[in-house]
C-alpha cells in the first residue's frame, strides 16, 4: 500500500494549490462582472432613448391637444396646418398611408410567401445558398434610390397603360415599397420554414403526399406563426417608410382612395415640414409631433398583435 502520508515539503505546494483552486471562481466571476456592466448598460441606455423619444412625443402632442381639440383632428376630412385656412383632419394622411400600405402588401406578401416556399422545399441547397443572399441585398438599398426609382421608371412605364394616371402617385409608390420589403417577408417566412422539423416532412411523404401538398397543407401551417410575425414586421416597416413615397406619392393631402392621383402619408407630411421653414414651438411645428404619436400607436398596435399571434399558435402547435 502506498504511503499517504503528507511530508513537510509537500504541505506547502497543496495550500497554494487550494488557495489558486479558490482564486479561480472570484477571477472568473471578476470577469464577468466586467463583461456584464458594458451590456447592462447598454440595455438601460436603449430604455433611456425609448423613453425619451415617447415622453417628448407625449409631450408635444399634448401641447398640441391643448391648441386643436381632438374632436377636429379625429374627424376633418382636411388637412391644410400649413395654409391661411388651418384644417388638421389626420384622416387624409391616415388614407394614403393605409392606401399605399396595402397596396404595398399586394405585391410582397404573395410574391415574398412563394418565394420562401420555393427557397425551402424546391431549391437545392447551392441555389438557396446563391439566390437567398441576393434577394436580401434589396433590404440594403437606400430607399432614396427606391423613391427615383418608382418616379423615374415605374412612372412612366404606368403611364404606357394607365394614361390617367398623375407623375406622383399613390400606384407606383406601392408597388416599389412592395419590392422593397419583398426580401423581409420571402427571408423571415423561409426560415420559418426551415424551421419545421423533418419529420413531419418525411410523414407527408409516408402517406402519399405530393411536394406540393407537403409544402402546402404541412409545412406552411406549422410555420403559420413566424409567416405571420413576417407579414405584421413588414407592414409595420411600410407603414414607416418615408421616401418612396415622399419621393413617387408626392405631398398633395387629398383624402381619396384612387391609386392615380397625388396624395400625402403621414411620414412625408413629416419630411415636408422638418425641412421647411417651420418656426419652432408653433402649432405647424407640433403637427408632426401629433402625426408622429399617430404612426407610433400604430406600430405599436401591429407589434402587440404580433407577439399576441406569435404565442398563440405557439400554444396551438406545443
Amino acid at each position: 500500500m502506498a504511503d499517504k502520508t503528507m511530508t513537510i515539503g509537500q504541505a506547502p505546494a497543496r495550500v497554494a494549490s487550494r488557495v489558486g483552486n479558490l482564486r479561480q471562481p472570484a477571477a472568473r466571476a471578476w470577469r464577468e462582472r466586467l463583461i456584464e456592466t458594458p451590456l447592462m448598460l447598454a440595455a438601460i441606455a436603449s430604455i433611456f432613448t425609448t423613453a425619451g423619444i415617447v415622453g417628448v412625443l407625449m409631450f408635444e402632442t399634448y401641447e398640441f391637444f391643448q391648441e386643436v381639440p381632438f374632436w377636429r383632428f379625429a374627424t376633418d376630412t382636411q388637412w391644410t396646418p400649413l395654409f391661411s385656412e388651418k384644417y388638421f383632419g389626420i384622416i387624409v394622411l391616415l388614407s394614403a398611408t393605409f392606401q399605399t400600405s396595402v397596396g404595398a402588401m399586394l405585391v410582397a406578401l404573395p410574391l415574398g410567401l412563394l418565394s420562401a416556399i420555393y427557397l425551402s422545399e424546391y431549391a437545392s441547397p447551392t441555389f438557396r445558398r446563391t439566390v437567398k443572399p441576393i434577394l436580401e441585398v434589396l433590404a440594403g438599398i437606400p430607399t432614396v434610390v427606391y423613391g427615383y426609382f418608382a418616379l423615374l421608371f415605374i412612372t412612366p412605364f404606368l403611364q404606357q397603360f394607365i394614361p390617367g394616371i398623375a407623375v406622383f402617385n399613390g400606384l407606383s409608390a406601392s408597388i416599389v415599397m412592395g419590392i422593397m420589403i419583398l426580401p423581409l417577408v420571402s427571408s423571415m417566412s423561409e426560415d420559418a420554414m426551415t424551421a419545421v422539423p423533418r419529420s413531419l416532412r418525411e410523414g407527408g411523404y409516408a402517406l402519399g403526399a405530393t411536394k406540393f401538398e407537403v409544402a402546402t397543407r404541412i409545412v406552411t401551417p406549422a410555420a403559420f406563426s413566424g409567416i405571420v410575425a413576417a407579414f405584421i414586421i413588414a407592414i409595420s416597416r411600410a407603414i414607416g417608410e418615408t421616401m418612396i413615397v415622399a419621393i413617387a406619392a408626392g405631398q398633395s393631402p387629398t383624402l381619396t382612395l384612387s391609386p392615380l392621383v397625388p396624395i400625402e402619408t403621414m411620414t412625408a407630411y413629416i419630411v415636408q415640414v422638418s425641412l421647411g421653414d417651420t418656426p419652432y414651438g408653433s402649432l405647424e411645428y407640433r403637427t408632426i409631433f401629433a402625426v408622429g404619436m399617430t404612426l407610433f400607436l400604430m406600430t405599436l398596435i401591429l407589434n402587440i398583435i404580433s407577439q399576441w399571434v406569435l404565442k398563440k399558435f405557439r400554444e396551438e402547435y406545443e
